[in-house]
């Protein structure tokens, strides 16, 4: 059987600035899940194909070649998911739908495809795509034993892809009020070193320069990551660069810094998301930054890049606090600001608080991507925010500070600070060129807040 996976992108991230943007910011990977699970039916002697719509034109007339067609899904890429399955139903094909949004939203995402799989889905894909389980929602749960599930094979994916992404666990020690991610893997879950080293020694074999691990938290567990850094050392599973999530408490421990910089995991992704003791608090991210503030220059000592991300529009937090947090990436000298607009996800506490409160601004599910105000904050308007968010980009960046990334991290790393620069000097043009449509929407959205805050719009496709 002939099998096509697909993983979406919205309009917004296919556009040219946006586009330009991520090539400086990454490098073309794949989404893990449609990878491993097209590695399993490939085992099981199917033609598997895999496609990637963020980093490639995907002709879906050519997928019809497939006999089903499997599509993953977040909530942002939802609209142009339901898009694709509808086109491909359209010429007789069976449609499978998975992922983030699938699973908090089934009844949704049925209308739209013969089987919605929910969960993480290496248990039933062979059911499912084999017809064993009939139409309608299959709940696929979660797997206990990592271990035993199969390393995705790169060479069924037919659009551009530099680095591999790993998984050494599932899920994460916390629970933010705002995150989907821990709710979609929970439990917490780990591989063992074992196993994670033979993935590496895969992927060392197949050529791969670079690597993601996915993880929420790869230093939750400290000893088990000084573990597998130490034996990334001894046997020579040292890549050019290595990207991974850490928290913020990890500035602390100079051992794990030294092993993290010495296995070449160099760029870090933290949410700092708020200086304000009282959002931290109030989001559940049970840590307190103050004792930590200090010690984030251990990151270059060990030429480490901090990719800082911040969290904008959060109740307790206004204007200045947004300012306040931005300023201080910058005089840490962070190598790149990743600033998320609260998004309130299905099925999150933060999604129900809001929807109880009347407070949802915008219910078309592409713009629930990060980028984007999609609910009335409380000490800004919907406007506000998104400049907010374009202001962030423009005030992080600037042309002297980019010479300062150059001396700490290397040539390299100044002129990729400069390329986004450029891309966000020009923040307004930038925010008309990619948000024209929303921008519209998120006026309207003032208007009526305006005048009843309780009301909200309906802006679907």
């Amino acid at each position: 059987m002939k099998i096509a996976f697909v993983t979406p992108a919205s309009d917004m991230r296919k556009t040219l600035p946006v586009r330009i943007g991520n090539n400086i910011y990454t490098r073309p990977n794949a989404i893990t899940g449609p990878l491993i699970l097209a590695t399993m039916l490939r085992d099981r002697g199917h033609e598997v194909s895999v496609y990637e719509e963020l980093y490639a034109r995907v002709d879906a007339e050519k997928l019809c070649a497939a006999d089903v067609i499997g599509i993953s899904t977040m909530t942002s890429t939802a609209p142009r998911a339901f898009e694709l399955a509808d086109f491909f139903r359209s010429r007789g094909k069976r449609v499978v739908i998975g992922g983030m949004h699938a699973t908090v939203a089934p009844q949704e995402t049925l209308a739209h495809c013969d089987t919605v799989v929910t969960g993480e889905a290496e248990g039933v894909i062979a059911d499912v795509m084999e017809s064993r389980t009939g139409g309608g929602v299959v709940n696929a749960g979660h797997p206990a034993d990592l271990n035993a599930i199969t390393f995705p094979d790169y060479s069924l994916l037919k659009t551009p892809c530099r680095e591999a992404n790993i998984m050494t666990t599932r899920g994460c020690h916390y629970s933010c009020n705002y995150c989907s991610t821990s709710r979609m893997f929970s439990p917490y879950r780990e591989r063992s070193v074992d196993s994670v080293i033979a993935e590496l020694e895969h992927y060392k074999k197949h050529g791969f320069k670079y690597v993601n691990f996915q993880d929420d938290n790869f230093t939750g567990n400290r000893k088990r990551a000084k573990d597998l850094l130490t034996a990334m050392i001894e046997k020579g599973l040292v890549f050019r660069d290595v990207f991974f999530f850490g928290r913020a408490d990890m500035v602390l421990d100079e051992e794990l810094l030294s092993l993290l910089s010495r296995a070449h995991l160099r760029s870090v992704l933290i949410g700092i998301e708020s200086l304000n003791p009282a959002t931290l608090e109030y989001i559940g991210k049970k840590i307190k930054l103050e004792p930590l503030l200090g010690s984030i220059s251990n990151l270059g000592k060990y030429k480490i890049k901090l990719l800082a991300s911040l969290v904008l529009g959060l109740d307790t937090d206004g204007v200045e606090d947004i300012r306040k947090a931005i300023k201080f990436c910058r005089d840490i000298n962070a190598f790149t600001l990743q600033p998320a607009v609260l998004t309130p996800f299905p099925e999150t506490p933060i999604y129900k608080q809001y929807t109880e409160e009347r407070r949802m601004a915008v219910s078309d599910w592409q713009y629930f991507d990060l980028m984007h105000a999609t609910f009335h904050p409380k000490k800004m308007s919907v406007t506000e925010l998104q400049k907010e968010f374009y202001n962030a980009l423009r005030r992080f960046y600037s042309f002297r500070k980019s010479f300062t990334i150059m001396r700490i991290y290397g040539f390299g790393a100044g002129m990729k600070r400069l390329g986004l620069w450029l891309v966000f000097l020009f923040t307004g043009i930038l925010s008309e060129m990619v948000d024209a449509k929303f921008l519209k929407t998120a006026r309207k959205a003032k208007e009526i807040g305006e005048a009843d805050t309780n009301d909200s719009i309906d802006h679907s496709r």
